[in-house]
């Protein structure tokens, strides 16, 4: 009879342990446990080149069109950073000259820098709504947006 009942709760253990593996968040997929948002972050933030900045800037599109995770929101964070990038001064006009074809059907419009204004904008507010302890660092860059 001991037998039997370990024989019959050996499944849910396996069955639990494969759950609990799931995470919070999607950080995206990439190679030897380090996701292809942190490989392009950081050579974006090393070396600045504008074809880092426009596979980045698809990269946070994509993380936080396509969510994941126990929670299916974006990661905290990456809307703010996301929001951040694209109201710098020169992104828009760095993707414009420098995105592949490809990287442009991702946003679906020309006027980047109208779009890359209004969905910064987005991006910031959605990162308060999301995680409202973020208020301390989003709410000064959006009242020096307002100015």
């Amino acid at each position: 009879m001991r037998r039997l009942a370990i024989l019959a709760i050996l499944p849910l253990l396996a069955a639990s342990c494969a759950v609990s593996s799931n995470t919070l968040y999607n950080w995206g997929s990439g190679s030897s446990g380090v996701s292809e948002y942190e490989q392009l972050a950081y050579s974006n933030y090393k070396t600045q080149t504008p074809e880092d900045l426009c596979k980045l800037l698809c990269v946070y599109e994509k993380m936080v069109s396509t969510t994941g995770g126990l929670r299916n929101v974006p990661p905290p964070g990456i809307c703010a950073e996301y929001g951040y990038l694209l109201l710098l001064p020169k992104t828009a006009e760095t993707f414009a000259a420098n995105a592949t074809a490809s990287q442009k059907r991702i946003f679906k419009t020309g006027d980047y820098h109208l779009l890359f204004l209004e969905r910064g904008k987005e991006m910031l507010q959605k990162e308060l709504e999301l995680y409202p302890e973020s208020e301390a660092f989003v709410l000064p860059l959006l009242k020096k947006l307002a100015q």
